[in-house]
């Protein structure tokens, strides 16, 4: 059972003729009902249409045998006495119920003078003006047996004060065979139409569903090669839509672009990690079989800056990966002007200019920035390093300058690249790895702010690292603190 209704198309499809059927029985119910309450009381009326006509004939003194609602065929009716006494009932009445009284042969020895007699002896002062007859009738169903055919009937019974004979009571009935009949047309039609409206609910359900989903089902497919095959370059079927199914499939097609810049990325960065590990090793490895072969030509400086390059790249490489992994900054206060002194101390061509100002974040991080900033401008500048730290609205402001040739407008993008290095600086020894910018800016981006690169007033590069200041949250307006 739960592998048949397993599929949001049969759900739906069941749901849907579960709601018309429980709607479709509440109505039939309802109209069954309603059909029978009207024919029921259109039987009443007849019934009590009957009633008061024999009851108006009684009032008028007209005797038993003459009454003439005595001869209907198809209306049974019986007249008794305040005792319930049967007086008189319709000539082929041969059975009756639900009357009161089951007779349908007047008791013997009544005749209109002892009515009268009777009548004049039990009248009491309470009793109803003669020739008054109830205004309201009360109703019961029961059968009759007129000429061998049994029916039901609805029976209406009037009251009747006669200046004659006392109080007398009128039993009239009307039939309900129609009522019975169009009862149960109404059934065999409900019925006999209820399954299949049902049926063509569920079938259109079924399609409509299936057409709406026949995208995602699409989708689904187009995932299940994407994953067999790894080609993360494929994209899945977007609707000429605009619907939630299309919107899905952006989202999706949106992802597996993320989802293959982040695998390119990730293989360029393993390829140029290996590439840059490689010179190192291969350098260091020379130097020590040389030594090994001949001691005295052992470069002892070289092996140990070689091991030293090493070491850091191996640093920097340990830094990206846990920044890549989502590794978020301690919230600790950190005085920026503070660190920048610190990060310019022993360097003899960097000047400080700076105000206290206070940001939350990681303080090796931030002097990992600080000092990556100032190795690369060192690398540029002719005989200056200007660094200054400020307060711009809600945020800290840390400038970087050089006297250097500066950094051409297509490239100050491209050099926060990982191992980018521009023509000016392509030598591994002077120029590093090209990870020290890269490193700078993601730091910067998890610390909530930014790092640009543009022109210096001197002509050379300005690197402007923009943090939210302390107690205050990425993208919060000034004036507002946490």
């Amino acid at each position: 059972m739960s592998r048949l209704f397993g599929s949001v198309r049969s759900r739906a499809t069941l749901g849907a003729t579960l709601v018309v059927a429980v709607a479709l029985v509440a109505a039939g119910t309802a109209l069954l009902l309603s059909l029978r309450a009207n024919l029921t009381g259109e039987a009443g009326t007849r019934a009590e249409r009957s009633a008061q006509a024999v009851a108006s004939e009684l009032a008028a003194r007209t005797p038993l045998d003459k009454l003439s609602g005595l001869d209907a065929e198809d209306t049974p009716v019986q007249i008794t006495d305040e005792d319930g006494v049967l007086l008189a009932a319709s000539e082929d009445l041969e059975r009756i119920t639900g009357t009161g009284t089951s007779e349908v042969t007047p008791a013997p020895g009544r005749s209109d003078a002892d009515d009268d007699r009777d009548g004049d002896d039990d009248r009491d002062d309470d009793s109803l003006d003669p020739g008054e007859i109830t205004p309201g009738a009360s109703f019961t169903n029961g059968t009759a047996t007129i000429d061998g055919d049994t029916e039901d009937y609805r029976f209406a019974a009037v009251e009747v004060e006669t200046p004659d004979r006392g109080r007398l009571t009128v039993h009239a009935g009307a039939p309900l065979a129609a009522e019975h009949s169009a009862v149960g047309t109404a059934l065999t039609a409900m019925l006999i139409g209820f399954p299949l409206l049902l049926g063509v609910v569920a079938a259109v359900t079924w399609l409509v569903t299936g057409r709406a989903l026949r995208p995602v089902e699409g989708i689904r497919r187009e995932m299940a090669a994407i994953t067999a095959s790894e080609d993360l370059r494929r994209r899945v079927p977007e609707p000429a839509t605009h619907d939630e199914i299309a919107r899905l499939a952006r989202t999706t097609n949106a992802t597996l672009a993320a989802l293959e810049a982040s695998v390119e990325r990730q293989r360029a960065f393993v390829a140029d990690a290996s590439h840059e590990l490689r010179s190192p090793i291969a350098s260091l490895r020379t130097q020590l079989e040389v030594a090994a072969a001949h001691p005295e030509l052992l470069d002892l400086d070289g092996a140990v800056e070689d091991t030293v390059r090493l070491q850091n790249l191996a640093a920097d490489l340990l830094l990206l990966a846990r920044l890549d992994a989502g590794e978020r900054p301690a919230g600790t206060r950190v005085d920026l002007a503070a660190l920048a002194r610190e990060a310019a101390a022993g360097r003899e061509r960097v000047t400080v200019e700076a105000e206290p100002v206070e940001v939350s974040g990681s303080r090796g991080q931030l002097a990992r920035v600080l000092a990556n900033l100032l190795d690369n401008a060192e690398r540029h500048a002719r005989e200056r390093i200007t660094v200054t730290v400020r307060r711009e609205g809600g945020e800290a402001v840390v400038g970087v300058a050089d006297d250097g040739e500066g950094v051409a407008g297509s490239d100050r993008e491209r050099i926060f690249e990982r191992f980018v290095r521009l023509d000016a600086a392509r030598s591994r020894d002077d120029g590093g790895a090209g990870l020290g910018l890269a490193i700078a800016r993601d730091v910067a981006v998890r610390h909530g702010g930014t790092l640009t690169a543009g022109a210096a007033p001197a002509g050379g590069a300005l690197f402007a690292l923009r943090l939210p200041l302390a107690g205050r949250g990425p993208g919060q307006p000034p004036g507002l603190d946490r």
